[in-house]
C-alpha cells in the first residue's frame, strides 16, 4: 500500500503531528527508551501498514463488539498506566497517622511530577496492580528484569513540612500474614527462627523490590544533613523547634464522669474507632498526676482519645468531663532496633540524617543508626569481625559515604504513628510523589449512611492543605 499525505482527512493530518511532536516531548524527558514505541503512532495516523481497525469488518455483530470492547479496554489501560507511572495515581487513606490533615477515607490524587517521576524499576507487572494480584493474591509483578534507580525531572525537591508518599522502607521484606508490625519489628520481637518457622501465623516471608513496597504518607520533618532531636513531643532541627502542624495530634487519657455518646465525638471531631477505654497500666503510669480520685463517689471513665490543641479546648464544655493529661510514654522497639540509645517515643535523638556525599565514622552507634542504609538500600555487604573491624565490600573501612539523600518522616497523629522513630530513614529512591487533590472522601464509620455523614461532602474536589 502506497502513502499519500492528500489522502488523510485535515483533522487526522492535525492530530498525527500533533501527537507525534508531544510523544518525542516525552522521549526528550523520559529517555530514548520509549522512541521504539514512535513508529507505532506515525503507523496509526500515517501509514496504516497495520490493520488497526480489522475487527471492524467482522460480519458478525457481537463477536465485533465484543472486539471493539477489548480493543478500548486495552487503549484504557495503556494510557492509565502510563499516566500512573509518570504523571499522577490514586491512593487512598488507610490509617489515622496524619490525622487530622488527611483523614481515614481520603481518596488523593498523588502528583508524581512534584518531584519528578521515577522510571519503572520492576517493568514486568500486571497493569493497574501494585505489588498484589486482585481475588486470587500472589504477587502481580516479575522481580527480574530490575532497571536501575532513576528519576526523572520535575518541578521541585522535597522540603521540610512537606506531605510525601513514598514506598515503605521496611517493607523490602514481609511476613504476608501479619505486615504490621514490619518484618524487623517481628524479628527484634520473637526472633528470626520463630518468624520463620511459623508459616501458619506469619504467612510466607517476602522480598519486594523498591517500587513493589507498600505505599505509606507521611510529612517530612527533617531533610537530609539535619539532625532531628524530640525532647517532650516538641521536634528539634539542628537545635531549633520546628513549627509544628496546626492539626497536630497527641494522646491523652481524659476523665469522665459518664459515658461518650456519638454526638460529644462527633462535636469533638474524633473517629469513634479511634474511641476506647484506657489500659489500667496507662493509668497506673500517670499515678502522679491526680487523674484518679480515690475519694471521690461520682463514676471516673477514663477514655484513651487522640486530640489537637483546638479538640483539647473543647473538652472542658462537656458536661461530664473531669480531667485529661498526656498519655504516658510506652515502652517498644524504637529505630535502631539493635542498639540501645534510651530514647523514647516522646523524647527521641538527636539523628542525624545522611546526605548524598555526607561521610560518617564507622563508630558502634552509627553501624547501628547506618546499617541498613549502607546494605539494604545502598546494595554494600557489610561485615564486622569480632575484633571490631569493620568491613565493607571485603574492604576494611572506617568511615563511609553515603551515595544517596535520606529523609525523616512522621505522622501528625504523633502517638499513633508507625513512623520513622520505629523504622528509620527514607531514601531519595522511595519517594513516589506529593499528594495534592482529594477527589472523594468516605467516613469509616459504620453507623454512618450514604447521605447522612458517609460522604464528606465538604472535603471533596479540594487542594491538599498541607497545614
Amino acid at each position: 500500500m502506497t502513502f499519500h499525505w492528500k489522502d488523510l482527512t485535515p483533522w487526522r493530518r492535525v492530530k498525527g503531528v500533533a501527537f507525534s511532536l508531544l510523544y518525542l516531548l516525552f522521549c526528550l524527558w523520559a529517555g530514548p527508551f520509549w522512541l521504539i514505541f514512535l513508529p507505532l503512532i506515525i503507523d496509526y495516523y500515517f501509514l496504516h501498514i497495520i490493520k488497526w481497525g480489522w475487527y471492524k469488518n467482522i460480519r458478525n455483530k457481537t463477536l465485533r463488539t465484543i472486539c471493539s470492547w477489548v480493543a478500548d479496554i486495552i487503549y484504557c489501560v495503556v494510557a492509565v498506566t502510563l499516566i500512573f507511572a509518570f504523571f499522577f495515581q490514586n491512593f487512598a487513606i488507610p490509617t489515622s497517622s496524619l490525622e487530622k490533615t488527611l483523614l481515614v477515607g481520603d481518596y488523593l490524587f498523588v502528583s508524581k511530577l512534584s518531584y519528578g517521576p521515577r522510571s519503572p524499576m520492576t517493568p514486568l507487572t500486571m497493569p493497574l496492580t501494585h505489588n498484589t494480584m486482585p481475588v486470587i493474591g500472589g504477587k502481580s509483578y516479575m522481580e527480574k528484569p530490575q532497571l536501575p534507580y532513576k528519576r526523572l525531572k520535575g518541578f521541585g525537591q522535597v522540603k521540610e513540612g512537606d506531605l510525601v508518599v513514598f514506598n515503605f522502607p521496611a517493607g523490602d521484606t514481609v511476613a504476608v500474614k501479619q505486615p504490621n508490625p514490619d518484618y524487623y519489628t517481628w524479628k527484634k520481637l520473637v526472633g528470626r527462627e520463630d518468624l520463620w518457622n511459623r508459616p501458619d501465623f506469619y504467612g510466607e516471608i517476602v522480598y519486594r523490590p523498591v517500587d513493589r513496597r507498600d505505599h505509606y504518607v507521611k510529612r517530612c520533618v527533617a531533610l537530609p544533613g539535619q539532625t532531628l532531636s524530640i525532647r517532650d513531643n516538641q521536634i528539634y532541627i539542628d537545635g531549633k523547634a520546628q513549627k509544628n502542624p496546626r492539626n497536630m495530634e497527641l494522646n491523652y487519657l481524659v476523665k469522665m464522669t459518664s459515658e461518650l455518646t456519638i454526638d460529644q465525638v462527633d462535636e469533638l471531631g474524633i473517629s469513634y474507632d479511634d474511641v476506647r477505654a484506657a489500659k489500667s497500666e496507662e493509668i497506673a503510669a500517670s499515678a502522679g498526676s491526680g487523674l484518679l480520685d480515690s475519694a471521690s463517689t461520682k463514676p471516673q471513665i477514663i477514655y484513651h482519645l487522640p486530640l489537637t490543641k483546638a479538640m483539647l479546648a473543647k473538652l472542658p464544655s462537656l458536661p461530664s468531663f473531669v480531667k485529661a493529661v498526656v498519655e504516658p510514654t510506652p515502652l517498644g522497639p524504637l529505630y535502631p532496633l539493635d542498639y540501645e540509645t534510651g530514647w523514647t517515643r516522646d523524647n527521641y535523638g538527636p539523628i542525624l540524617v545522611p546526605a548524598k556525599g555526607m561521610t560518617v565514622p564507622l563508630n558502634r552507634l552509627n553501624l547501628a543508626l547506618y546499617s541498613r542504609c549502607i546494605c539494604n538500600f545502598e546494595g554494600n555487604k557489610l561485615e564486622e569481625k569480632p575484633d571490631g573491624t569493620v568491613l565493607i565490600n571485603g574492604q576494611v573501612a572506617s568511615s563511609y559515604t553515603f551515595r544517596m539523600d535520606y529523609y525523616f518522616m512522621m505522622g501528625d497523629n504523633r502517638h499513633n504513628s508507625a513512623d520513622s522513630r520505629y523504622w528509620g530513614f527514607v531514601p531519595e529512591d522511595h519517594i513516589v510523589g506529593k499528594p495534592v487533590f482529594i477527589w472523594l472522601s468516605l467516613n469509616k464509620d459504620k453507623d454512618k449512611s450514604l447521605f447522612g455523614g458517609k460522604i464528606r461532602f465538604g472535603r471533596m474536589m479540594r487542594p491538599v492543605n498541607a497545614d
